[in-house]
């Protein structure tokens, strides 16, 4: 994660710096982050807020920038399945971006791992709760993130005023993600999905709600697994 956290840093701080602009107190805008945890749509609330726009429309917003979370935990459910429902709830507050990124890359790459009780039994049987502790990793990859994006929220309310915004230092953030995705390219159908999913979230950048992101994720599951069908 520590790369990622090279990004997510400058992004945290100038979210600090955007909420207190809009009229948010150090505690508000530090509740904010505590509370939903999701640096686009926090920067989308502060913008809103500013222009006084109604709570629902806000509620709603941010409910559809974050609808590519619905694809993430989707990825994640089979690999999380057995866990308790206490476990599901807090790795689905922690699933991020970046924490589902580097984790799905863990997951296509990596065999059950089994806790010490379960190795003297010869593993544990396959869907028994808790056997697979693999999901420690999203724990951490998402803990980690949360840390990182509290206590950089907290330096930018304290130190954001030398922070100019028109440096956009959240762009490292888009820089770790192509170092992170590009690696994992192996294949035509991950290329297509990849290429097709970029050009359509720039030209359809402009669209209202942040609608863009998602038709682009969609045309991009949607034409990688058409040519991975093909194969």
């Amino acid at each position: 994660m520590l790369p990622v956290l090279v990004g997510v840093i400058p992004f945290a701080m100038i979210y600090a710096v955007l909420a207190l602009d809009a009229g948010l107190t150090p505690g508000q805008s530090q509740a904010m982050s505590a509370i939903v945890f999701a640096g686009s749509a926090q920067i989308v609330m502060t913008q809103l807020v500013r222009l006084d726009t109604p709570g629902l429309v806000i509620i709603l917003t941010v409910g559809i920038i974050n609808l590519r979370h619905v694809l993430y935990s989707a990825s994640m459910a089979p690999y999380l399945q057995p866990l308790k429902r206490g476990w599901k709830w807090l790795l689905a507050y922690l699933l991020t971006d970046e924490a589902y990124v580097v984790t799905a890359v863990y997951y296509q790459n990596s065999e059950p791992v089994y806790s010490e009780s379960r190795a003297g039994q010869g593993g544990a049987p396959a869907g028994e709760a808790g056997n697979d502790i693999r999901y420690w990793f999203l724990f951490g990859a998402g803990f980690s993130l949360w840390l990182s994006w509290q206590l950089s929220t907290a330096a930018g309310i304290f130190l954001g005023a030398v922070l100019p915004t028109s440096w956009s230092l959240d762009f490292t953030l888009a820089l770790t993600f192509i170092a992170l995705v590009v690696p994992n390219l192996r294949d035509r159908a991950s290329v297509a999905a990849a290429l097709a999913a970029g050009l359509i979230a720039v030209l359809a950048f402009n669209l209202p709600y942040k609608l863009g992101l998602m038709i682009a994720m969609l045309a991009g599951i949607g034409l990688g697994l058409w040519v991975e069908g093909r194969e």
